[in-house]
């Protein structure tokens, strides 16, 4: 068993901004605690501060047993370098020992090499290296299909998302170490990887702190809730000692709280203050008063030293207006309608005002087809690739889509600043001026990043700016990709209101079961590539 405990830490960034100011909390043995918070807050600077990698520039950090860490992106190295990534230091330092010493006999079988591999071969075995070689070979089995030895050194880039996700959380929840950190580790699972992972959380015996925006694996998965909470003065953490189940009640009861302690002490301040007044007046003509305006002042004195209550904390202001506006009854039409290599003929119709979510496996084309629902409107899909299908689709009258990429790559984003692509505008969404910019970047809550460019903002922030983009447009049509994967509890809760206000017709692709409770029709995509209707949501549609 191990645990993990911050006691009063503050962490600077380089640029003097104070971003956690004494943060204290304590994931206690065998718990599984959830680190929440708005987008930018610092959930992956704890994590970093917790495994090392983040110095704090004041207070401490404390843990007992063998710590595993799952980094929130799992790409761009070998499968190899993955699971050594993801085990004990020493068996880390082995295997890459190992790894350099193969590589050198390669180039050269002299002597020296020779027996440099032998005794990298003799650590990889005393650290544990070959019975971890039979668990990666277990875990690759599970998670992707072939052998360790099949795919060790393949890219991991060359492997789904969700299939990168579920290694790694086979290697570390089999694994030695008492502690796991995990940054988002549900992100690309579909739901039946998410239902596997909560079970997982549930089950296991070691000390979990994990990082997570979606909001049923929060409900179904977490013991305690440490929340981030913005303040001007640097991010502090509340601690909620119950489920997500009761999160939002206990929450508004701490505001409610804090706000009507700060209200009394403002109140206690201006009579003091009042009657301080009233005794200096009293003082200047009566010296009998001199030493009660004394003890005035010293007992104001006292009061300002001990300092206000807990200031309540600020929540990101976010304010999401997706107008919309009426179009023909049948919004969108489908007849016979094939995605090459992915889906059997599809025949529906959409009509204005349903919200449909379009579920599946990955891989099964629900991508493919908002993608190809929105490059039938150039304007909408800014030059993405065409999706080749045969059979009918078209859009209705008066129908204007707006499409929310899931991978929010926009290079025609690239090098220009958010505050200049508003003012710029772009197809059918006009300019704007700066003034009004501004302000429509501030009720997204990025009126902070108006001078930072697309490519730099986190996932949460791009996601809010692409929301956005849809607003300005005018959209009739919401194409919604994966829309809440990077966006944190709050802003999920936001958007998800905004949908419900929404004036049109919406499609989104999801795997955020939370989120599907505002929609009423459900398109199906199975792995045999037929697509049918449902009235509930369907997740396991082998």
């Amino acid at each position: 068993m191990g645990h993990v405990e911050l006691r009063d830490v503050d962490h600077v960034l380089p640029d003097g901004r104070v971003l956690l100011s004494t943060v204290s909390f304590r994931v206690g043995e065998g718990t599984t605690t959830a680190l929440i918070g708005a987008n930018g807050v610092g959930k992956s600077t704890v994590l970093g501060l917790i495994a090392g990698r983040v110095e704090p520039s004041a207070g401490s950090v404390q843990r007992s047993g063998g710590l595993g860490v799952m980094p929130q992106f799992l790409g761009g190295r070998t499968v190899r370098e993955l699971v050594l990534e993801l085990s004990p230091e020493r068996l880390r330092v082995a295997g890459r020992r190992l790894d350099a010493a193969e590589d050198a006999l390669i180039e050269s079988d002299g002597t020296s090499e020779q027996l440099r591999y032998a005794e990298a071969l003799t650590e990889y075995g005393d650290a544990g290296g070959y019975e971890a070689d039979a668990l990666w070979n277990r875990c690759c089995r599970i998670a992707v299909g072939p052998s360790y030895d099949e795919i060790r050194f393949r890219d991991t880039d060359r492997i789904s998302g969700g299939q990168q996700k579920r290694l790694a959380l086979e290697v570390l929840l089999r694994g030695p170490d008492e502690v796991l950190l995990l940054d988002e580790p549900d992100n690309y699972l579909d739901v039946p990887g998410k239902e596997w992972l909560e079970q997982q959380l549930r089950d296991t015996v070691k000390t979990v702190l994990f990082v997570s925006h979606d909001r049923e694996l929060l409900r179904r998965s977490a013991d305690r809730v440490v929340t981030i909470e913005l303040h001007p003065a640097g991010n502090t953490v509340w601690t909620h000692g119950g489920g997500f189940g009761t999160y939002d009640e206990a929450r508004a009861d701490r505001m409610e709280r804090l706000d009507e302690l700060r209200r009394r002490w403002d109140e206690d301040r201006s009579r003091l203050l009042r009657l301080l007044h009233e005794l200096k007046q009293k003082a200047s003509y009566n010296d009998g008063m001199a030493s009660r305006y004394q003890a005035a002042r010293t007992r104001l004195a006292r009061f300002d030293a001990a300092g206000p209550p807990e200031a309540v904390p600020r929540r990101p202001r976010l304010q999401m207006r997706l107008g919309g506006g009426r179009t023909g009854q049948r919004a969108l039409t489908c007849q016979d309608l094939v995605l090459d290599g992915l889906t059997k003929p599809l025949s529906v119709e959409v009509f204005y005002g349903d919200r449909v979510a379009v579920l599946g496996p990955n891989g099964t084309g629900k991508s493919h087809f908002l993608r190809l629902l929105a490059t039938l409107d150039p304007d909408a899909s800014d030059g993405a690739e065409q999706v080749a299908h045969h059979g009918t689709v078209r859009l209705g009258a008066r129908v204007v889509p707006g499409w929310f990429a899931q991978t929010h790559q926009h290079p025609e984003f690239t090098g220009h600043d958010l505050a200049d692509l508003l003012i710029a505008g772009g197809p059918h969404r006009p300019g704007a001026d700066p003034e009004y910019a501004m302000r429509a970047l501030a009720r997204y809550d990025l009126a902070g990043a108006a001078d930072r460019g697309f490519d730099t903002l986190s996932g949460g922030q791009q996601a809010r700016f692409q929301v956005l983009l849809l607003e300005l447009r005018g959209a009739t049509m919401l194409l919604l990709d994966e829309p809440t994967d990077n966006l944190d509890p709050y802003s999920a809760d936001v958007l998800q209101e905004a949908i419900g206000a929404f004036d049109g017709t919406v499609l989104t692709v999801t795997h955020d079961r939370w989120l599907t409770r505002a929609f009423d029709r459900f398109l199906i995509f199975h792995h045999d590539g037929t697509v049918s209707e449902s009235s509930e949501p369907v997740w396991d549609s082998r």
